[in-house]
Parts: structure tokens; C-alpha cells; sequence
């Protein structure tokens, strides 16, 4: 893969990314400019986040029956179309209707990450999914920034347009930039509903990938613990800021923009395990570190913020090393197994944002940072103690054995092959 293709599949899903989180900054002029409560408008994010999750069961599998190219231009253009009709909404209820087909389509970076998988050798593939990852985590911060800045100056309608003629030129550009990639033939001729249970098959046949799907939901779920929570304690009587405080400290986040390509290569020299064992002793050397930022003032300001830093880059990695495991088990089946994987990352967090909230309401700050702990805890004992017994090779990489490959169309090699790395 070329420099050029992986910048382009880089922007392809900050833009999708973007459109997840942009609404979110200008839900206050929305409720202003239609004339709706706050909580009316609201209604607009939730709608593309239920989108958003439908897209992800319904459409991203199909990345294995049909031509990456020719899904991605589809789901671009449909997005970019969604997103013109949001922008010359007249009312709240088209705009919310628009927003959910914005969601449902705009999963194209889920999309991209198996196409860059298949496209570049194993020993490459954690570089190029730090890459890929890095360009969504800049598209989230940019999108909020932007669309606030672009929104206060032109109006809640501008970003839209904006983020429309975006997608229809990147669909546009895509057409022709990204190679032909072409399905197994006997996926290309399977029906839809299989492949609509085809992540939970996979979840029950491939021990790793549940493996990988344990640890990021763990680690999601602290995530989402931390950030749904710090909101309530730095608006609380510890340090009584508004909510333009959690906005900055979470602009901290952009220095894993530069970490994540130097964990995907790290990935690549050292296989998943290694990384993952780092990632989650990341999260709980966070938890200790978040705990001194209860106390409020300067210092505990400082704690929170290196505690988020490092919770976000051991997040971030331990997500390369899960997906790089997880590619390495079925070259034919990459779509179905990223449905699989974040899907169980996602409701992971969800559950970490419920508890987190009624933790923080019930026992204080300090019951979330043990909640973070104890997960990590969890997927520590997941790792270095597996199940089983199976042993495991020099350096911690497990003896697997390796299916023989059999050839898909298009030429491309497909089977199962042995994860890289791990020791659990």
C-alpha cells in the first residue's frame, strides 16, 4: 500500500468519524435556530448514534461480500446526501430522521480498516491500522472544534453543507483511488441474513477474538467510566467549572494522534501480546493516578489530566493489538470479524458509562477510579493467566496451529492464520 492510498483511507475515516461527533458541538444553535428546547435537539445525536450502531450490524459485514470500493463510494455518497438533507432541514423531526441515515451510513471507517488489513502483509498491519486510527482520533477532535467555530460564525446549517460536499468529493475520489479488491466467491453468492449472523458464529468459533473483544471491552469500558464521570466532577464542588473544562481536557487526547503509529509498529515488532500487557497496565496505573485528582485544586487538575493522557493512549494501543490479533484469524472474513469485535467493545462502554454514572452518584469519584482498576485487574488475570493452559512460544507468542491457505478471488490468500503474539 502506498503512502498516498493510506493518507487518503487516513482522511476517509476522520471525515466518517467526524460526522459521529460534530453534531454533538452544535446541538445548542440547532435548539436555537428550529426554536426547540435543548433536550429536543438532542434528540439529533442520539439519532445518529442509534444510526451509527445499526450501520455497524447491518452494513459493515458486507464488506465481505461485496467490493470494498465499490461500498465505500456508496456509503460516502449516501452520507454525503444525508448530510445535505440535514442541512436544509426545515424542522426537527426531518433533521432527526436525516441525522439516523447519516449514523447508519457514515461506518465507513469500520469499513476501511479491513480493507488496509487486506492489503498489506501481516507484519505491516499494525503500523497501517496506528495510521488509520491516529486520522480518526484527529477527525473527532477537528469535527467538534470546527463545527463550533463554523456553526457560531455561519449558522447550525454550515457544517452540514460543509461536511456534505466533503463526502460527495472524497466518494468522488474514492471511485478511482482505491484498488479493486474482490470478495471469496462463495461469500459473494451467500445470503444477507447469513452474514448477519456471521459475528456472533465467529465469537463462539474463534477463542482469540473473543480473547480480543474481552480486553477492549474492558478497557472501553473504564474509558467511557472516566470521561461520563469527570464531567460531573469537575462541574461538582471539588472545582466547580463548567463544561468548557472537560472540552480542554480533552483536547489532551490529541497527543495519541502521535502515539498510535508508534504503537502499531511496536505491534508489528513484537506481536499483540506485549502491547496488550502494556495497554492494560496503562489503564490500571491510570486508575491510581485519576484517584489523586479527586481532591480538586491545581494539583489534583494535574492528576487528572496525565491520569485521562495515559488512559487514552493505553486505550488507543490496546485497540491496534486487539485488531491486529484479530485480523491474523480469517483473511475472508475481516468485515464480519470487525462487526463482531466492536460491537462487544461497544457495549463494553456502554455499560462502563451506566456504571460509572451511578458510582460517581452513590460513592464519589473515587468508586470509578476502583471500577477502572478492577477492570484492567480483569483483563490483566485474562492475560497472564489463559485458559486452558495452552502454552505459549519464546517472547510470549502462543503456538497456533495454521490452517492452509486457500485462495479467494482475486488471488488473495485466505484462511486462518495464528495470532501474533499474546500469552493469554
Amino acid at each position: 500500500m502506498s503512502r498516498r492510498l493510506l493518507l487518503l483511507l487516513a482522511v476517509a475515516g476522520a471525515v466518517a468519524v467526524g460526522n459521529l461527533y460534530f453534531p454533538q458541538a452544535i446541538a445548542p444553535l440547532i435548539a436555537d435556530g428550529l426554536g426547540v428546547s435543548p433536550d429536543a435537539a438532542s434528540l439529533v445525536v442520539t439519532a445518529t448514534q442509534i444510526g451509527y450502531t445499526a450501520g455497524m450490524v447491518l452494513l459493515v459485514p458486507l464488506g465481505d461480500r461485496f467490493p470494498h470500493r465499490s461500498l465505500l463510494v456508496v456509503l460516502l455518497a449516501v452520507t454525503g446526501v444525508a448530510l445535505l438533507a440535514a442541512g436544509c432541514a426545515p424542522a426537527l423531526p426531518p433533521l432527526v430522521a436525516a441525522s439516523a441515515l447519516i449514523g447508519l451510513t457514515t461506518v465507513a471507517a469500520q469499513v476501511i480498516s479491513p480493507l488496509a488489513a487486506g492489503l498489506v502483509a501481516p507484519d505491516r498491519r499494525g503500523a497501517v491500522l496506528g495510521a488509520l486510527l491516529s486520522g480518526s482520533t484527529g477527525g473527532m477532535l477537528l469535527a467538534r472544534a470546527f463545527s463550533g467555530v463554523l456553526g457560531e460564525w455561519l449558522g447550525w446549517r454550515a457544517p452540514y453543507l460543509v461536511a456534505a460536499a466533503v463526502a460527495l468529493v472524497l466518494a468522488a475520489v474514492m471511485a478511482y483511488a482505491v484498488p479493486v479488491t474482490a470478495p471469496a466467491a462463495a461469500d459473494a453468492r451467500r445470503p444477507y441474513r447469513e452474514f448477519l449472523a456471521e459475528p456472533l458464529r465467529l465469537l463462539r468459533a474463534e477463542p482469540e477474538l473473543r480473547r480480543s473483544c474481552f480486553y477492549q471491552a474492558a478497557v472501553f469500558g473504564a474509558f467511557s467510566a472516566v470521561w461520563t464521570s469527570v464531567a460531573l466532577l469537575l462541574a461538582g464542588p471539588a472545582y466547580g467549572y463548567g463544561a468548557q473544562a472537560v472540552g480542554v481536557l480533552a483536547l489532551v487526547g490529541a497527543v495519541t494522534m502521535l502515539c498510535t503509529p508508534y504503537a502499531g509498529r511496536l505491534v508489528d515488532r513484537h506481536g499483540a501480546g506485549p502491547v496488550n500487557l502494556a495497554a492494560l497496565a496503562g489503564v490500571a496505573v491510570s486508575a491510581a493516578v485519576l484517584a489523586a485528582g479527586g481532591s480538586g485544586g491545581l494539583p489534583g487538575l494535574a492528576a487528572l489530566t496525565a491520569g485521562t493522557l495515559l488512559l487514552d493512549v493505553a486505550m488507543q494501543g490496546g485497540m491496534i493489538a486487539n485488531k491486529a490479533r484479530v485480523y491474523a484469524l480469517r483473511e475472508d472474513s475481516l468485515s464480519r470479524l470487525t462487526t463482531a469485535y466492536m460491537m462487544c467493545a461497544y457495549l463494553g462502554g456502554t455499560a462502563g458509562s451506566w456504571l460509572g454514572v451511578r458510582l460517581y452518584a452513590a460513592y464519589g469519584w473515587g468508586a470509578v477510579c476502583v471500577l477502572v482498576a478492577a477492570l484492567a485487574a480483569a483483563g490483566l488475570l485474562r492475560h497472564l493467566w489463559p485458559r486452558g493452559g495452552r502454552r505459549t512460544g519464546p517472547g510470549g507468542r502462543r503456538h497456533v496451529r495454521v490452517r492452509p491457505a486457500r485462495r479467494g478471488a482475486g488471488g488473495r490468500a485466505a484462511g486462518r492464520a495464528g495470532a501474533p503474539g499474546g500469552t493469554g
